[in-house]
């Protein structure tokens, strides 16, 4: 099988949602030498920006992405492990997670999904993230970029917690904060010290994107 048909199968695989074939022209990449990060850029990650704009125009729907996400992801799991060391160091380590508090994760899920789509290596930390957790990342998971979300209004005082947070440690400067979520706004992320705020999965990944 020639390269172009292998990334062009694992773009069709991750748009219809099949993680059967995304998972088999994975292993055919490998096998007919492509380079991992091609078979990740030009097939994959094509794949998903496809549904990504489908969904940004109401054409696909949650049921849609996720299973987009689903094929996307079973791709992944075949190719990840064989990024050369080199190529996997340069990538920039985003943690998304819900605040704590806040155990809702759909939405979350999402903007995960548009962000692997941008190249993002992402670490998701689930819901109810601790505090600390979100704060220790810049050393820990030597975190570029911390994505946080919440549905719920009581929890939006942890996302400024995380910030103050950074602040004392020292590493706010080290790192950009996106939030985003149903209670949140552009004049909420200005009042606590975010760099960004998206009020959907589309929007956070279009500016991240910019931002990288």
């Amino acid at each position: 099988m020639q390269a172009q048909d292998i990334l062009e199968g694992l773009e069709k695989a991750v748009i219809e949602g099949n993680r059967a074939d995304s998972m088999k022209f994975a292993r055919e990449s490998l096998n007919a030498g492509v380079k991992v990060l091609d078979a990740i850029n030009q097939g994959l990650i094509k794949g998903m920006t496809v549904v990504g704009g489908k969904y940004a125009k109401r054409e696909y729907f949650l049921p849609q992405v996720l299973r987009a996400a689903n094929a996307m992801y079973g791709g992944l799991d075949v190719l990840l492990p064989h990024i050369p060391k080199e190529d996997a160091g340069k990538m920039i380590i985003c943690v998304i997670g819900s605040v704590e508090g806040d155990v809702h994760d759909i939405g979350k899920n999402i903007v995960k999904t548009m962000l692997t789509a941008t190249g993002l290596d992402m670490h998701d930390f689930g819901t109810d993230v601790p505090i600390e957790d979100f704060i220790n990342s810049v050393s820990t998971d030597n975190a570029k970029i911390i994505a946080m979300s919440t549905l719920m209004t009581p929890t939006m005082d942890g996302m400024k917690a995380v910030v103050d947070g950074l602040i004392e440690k020292g590493d706010r400067a080290k790192v950009k904060i996106v939030i985003g979520g149903a209670p949140t706004s552009q004049t909420f992320a200005d009042e606590i010290g975010a760099d960004l705020y998206a009020s959907n999965a589309q929007e956070a990944a279009s500016k991240i994107k910019r931002f990288i």
